[in-house]
């Protein structure tokens, strides 16, 4: 996909990182990505970073370890990332549940939140198989639960976008939000 070329609009940025939030399948990757490229920022995955130092796939270490051992690893993860500069990092779903965690978003990172309707979601997720919270179960169901506990932690984010349209549309919408509040700040 090519990515609109947004950067020329954005030459004032705000020294804090960005942190993509939202439930699995909202987009937060390949907006994250498409961010950081208009931005000239780093872009991390945190998924990818534990993948990486765990040599496990999230699935087996929920499996193998269990959620609350993969959230310690998530938090720890996010901890070691929180002085990083001129970085996006796209966030697993549940990585706000943690106290530290949102502590840490808070003071070192901008974070945005891509909220997507359910039924958009469970559409996008219904052939995943790697996403070990939906493995047998009824995905809408799944969903609605995660958001009943997840939705006053992504609303307390700084930049809220509905993501139901085109990526180039949403990296708009962010690009606009991020300048404003780099306005605010100056």
């Amino acid at each position: 996909m090519k990515s609109p070329n947004f950067s020329k609009k954005s030459n004032k940025h705000i020294d804090k990182s960005i942190a993509i939030i939202g439930h699995m399948g909202s987009g937060k990757t390949l907006i994250g990505k498409l961010i950081a490229k208009e931005l000239s920022y780093r872009f991390f995955d945190s998924d990818k970073i534990i993948e990486k130092n765990t040599q496990k796939s999230i699935k087996n270490i929920f499996y193998d370890e269990g959620e609350a051992e993969f959230r310690k690893i998530e938090e720890k993860t996010i901890i070691n990332l929180q002085n990083e500069t001129k970085t996006v990092l796209s966030l697993g779903g549940g990585a706000i549940l943690s106290a530290q965690t949102r502590k840490v978003l808070k003071t070192h990172f901008i974070t945005v939140f891509l909220d997507t309707d359910l039924e958009i979601l469970q559409q996008r997720l219904k052939k995943s198989y790697k996403r070990p919270l939906l493995i047998n179960e009824n995905i809408l169901q799944k969903l609605k639960k995660l958001d009943n506990i997840r939705r006053k932690y992504y609303l307390l984010a700084d930049i809220k976008i509905n993501n139901y349209e085109s990526p180039a549309n949403t990296v708009s919408i962010f690009l606009k939000e991020f300048n404003q509040l780099d306005e605010k700040n100056n």
